[in-house]
């Protein structure tokens, strides 16, 4: 009688045991349901009206040919300044060819056993006709030389390497050119390397000595 009456409370504890976790998970299921209804949006994303869209591919549209406009005109300048520059950096080579006739004739114009001979002056001439015809090549290609003499000094065409004394000229004048300058088309080949005037400095010390001693001037 004791054996039964222990299997039966066996028995009621089981089923409790299995009433509880029934109870547990239809909980769990009841929360999960919860969280997933809380996640969802109060308000359903709308699809884009049929307006909204042309208007966005007209948008697309026309910043896809503003784009391709752009790079139209960027071809194009690349292209003129291609033609119109593409022998920028021949053509400063180039005047190094001037600069060697400019030094060959200043050196046989400077040798003693050559000066006022008529081979020294036959030879000058030649450099000087191989000079006006690569200048005259060089025009005819826009590369121009830059004027220097007398012009005042405009740094976007000349570089000032000395200062000369001179009172004859306003100051900033350019009185001596050291190395000739060269444009191409609207572009600077290269600067002219120029002596610009300045006043002539007095020293007031002389000054001063000369007006006490009259005699000394």
């Amino acid at each position: 009688m004791e054996k039964e009456e222990n299997q039966t409370n066996a028995f009621k504890d089981h089923s409790q045991d299995t009433t509880d976790e029934t109870e547990k998970s239809e909980e769990n299921l009841g929360n999960t349901d919860k969280q997933e209804a809380d996640q969802k949006p109060n308000e359903e994303v709308k699809d884009p009206t049929p307006e909204e869209k042309i208007a966005e591919l007209e948008d697309k549209l026309a910043r896809t040919f503003a784009e391709m406009e752009n790079q139209r005109r960027r071809f194009e300048k690349e292209k003129e300044d291609a033609f119109e520059y593409g022998g920028y950096s021949f053509a400063k080579e180039a005047l190094n060819l001037i600069d060697n006739l400019d030094r060959s004739k200043h050196a046989l114009e400077s040798d003693v056993k050559l000066k006022e001979t008529e081979a020294l002056n036959k030879t000058l001439d030649h450099l000087d006709i191989i000079k006006k015809d690569l200048i005259s090549i060089f025009e005819k290609n826009n590369i121009k030389p830059i004027d220097s003499i007398n012009k005042k000094l405009d740094p976007n065409f000349h570089q000032a390497m000395m200062e000369i004394e001179d009172d004859t000229k306003e100051p900033g004048t350019i009185i001596q050119e050291i190395q000739k300058g060269f444009t191409i088309k609207d572009r600077l080949l290269r600067p002219s390397l120029v002596g610009v005037s300045k006043k002539v400095t007095k020293n007031p010390e002389k000054t001063d000595e000369n007006k006490e001693n009259p005699e000394n001037k």
